[in-house]
């Protein structure tokens, strides 16, 4: 039991460090994107494709050690259509771009993780 907590413990960690990193990444090129005048709608979406590769990469190869496939990538877009879906309205219910891409953050990842581990990635799924 000690075991698989710590194990737990250590996947969830691995999962919010991949995060940050893909946070980063995301939200540097939405960011730059805004300083170019582009439209929020738009730099958010840049910004959030950007995040979506790195961040597949990295949580099939590194966080849940899982081949990457067809259909983990199309479950991985499904959850992408829906943490895009709440990042949007984040955005625009903030009147700051950057703010509501802040508080959006903390609901994509504690989404992202759940499905990540119990439907996209999860053990015994082709």
């Amino acid at each position: 039991m000690v075991k698989r907590l710590a194990t737990h413990r250590r996947q969830f960690g691995t999962f919010l460090a991949g995060g940050l990193l893909c946070a980063l990444v995301d939200i540097g090129v939405m960011q730059l994107l805004l300083r170019s005048g582009v439209h929020f709608a738009g730099a958010t979406t840049a910004g959030f494709l950007a995040g979506l590769l790195v961040n597949y990469a990295f949580h099939s190869r590194v966080t849940f050690e899982a081949a990457a496939s067809a259909s983990s990538f199309a479950r991985y877009l499904c959850v992408v259509g829906l943490n895009y879906l709440l990042t949007i309205v984040c955005v625009s219910l903030a009147g700051m771009p950057l703010a509501g891409k802040i508080v959006s953050l903390p609901l994509v990842s504690v989404s992202g993780y759940l499905l990540g581990k119990f439907w996209i990635f999860r053990k015994g799924t082709p």
